[in-house]
């Protein structure tokens, strides 16, 4: 494993211009995926969802626009399984290739991306970035969590989703040392009507010890949630936990700095 990082920090940054494919990343998380690969460089099109860089519009993922994509003469598609397999065969340009990533059941499947996306641009230390995301967020996961029930929200307004067993995110607060409350597999969508009541109903059915939200400002999201008997409500950066990509990391660091002002 040292080898791994050492080679890993020795190499890490962009990959160089003459060594980079053309790349179109329709879903912003697989941009924060292709960031630690050292493949920002390399994009020349991205999905309509994309906030971090400014690229040509390419679409969403269920219906990427093949002509915007045509047009940027990519040598890599890179999608998620919600893009249909026909659609995207349909849409990838003579000449290019494509990938169709599943990203959200479990950490290993970040993993796995890393290196399918790696091997596919041919990144020479792809396996080193690999190793030390998989080291990292072990590291950092370890010992945050006392064992505590927890409820893990998408937010509180609009359609707010709870995150089950078989996603990312269970398996992430699992491995930082917390219980799921959540007893359904994958993810719960909440209904857009009465979101407050049914939020409510929820905590007090799961009876969590702790309810992460990820939303920024919890006190203008959640103001409608009565104040839930035996839980505590806490709000962490949804930039930074929605995202199946390395940028865990940074949220990792904030979960603990959340739990540890938590126990003072």
């Amino acid at each position: 494993m040292r080898h791994w990082l050492m080679a890993f920090f020795l190499l890490s940054g962009v990959v160089h211009a003459a060594q980079c494919p053309r790349i179109v990343s329709q879903s912003p998380y697989i941009t924060l995926q292709l960031e630690w690969l050292g493949l920002m460089e390399c994009i020349v099109g991205a999905s309509r969802y994309e906030r971090r860089i400014k690229a040509p519009d390419t679409g969403g993922v269920m219906d990427p626009d093949g002509r915007a994509i045509a047009a940027l003469k990519p040598d890599l598609v890179i999608t998620s399984n919600w893009t249909k397999a026909e659609v995207l065969a349909a849409i990838t340009p003579p000449g290019a290739r494509s990938l169709r990533l599943s990203s959200f059941r479990a950490m290993s499947e970040i993993e796995d991306n890393l290196r399918e996306i790696g091997r596919a641009a041919a990144v020479p230390d792809h396996e080193a970035r690999v190793a030390a995301f998989a080291y990292r967020w072990r590291q950092k996961a370890a010992g945050i969590g006392k064992g505590e029930r927890v409820l893990l929200l998408s937010s509180c307004t609009g359609q707010p989703y709870s995150f089950g067993r078989e996603t990312w995110l269970a398996e992430l607060f699992e491995m930082a040392g917390f219980r799921l409350a959540e007893t359904t597999a994958g993810v719960r969508h909440l209904a857009r009507e009465d979101t407050a009541e049914q939020i409510a109903a929820r905590i007090e059915e799961l009876k969590p010890d702790l309810v992460f939200i990820f939303t920024r400002q919890i006190a203008e999201s959640c103001a409608a949630i009565p104040e839930p008997r035996g839980a505590r409500l806490v709000a962490l950066d949804g930039d930074k936990f929605l995202h199946p990509a390395p940028v865990l990391l940074e949220g990792l660091d904030e979960l603990r700095r959340a739990m540890e002002e938590l126990r003072r």
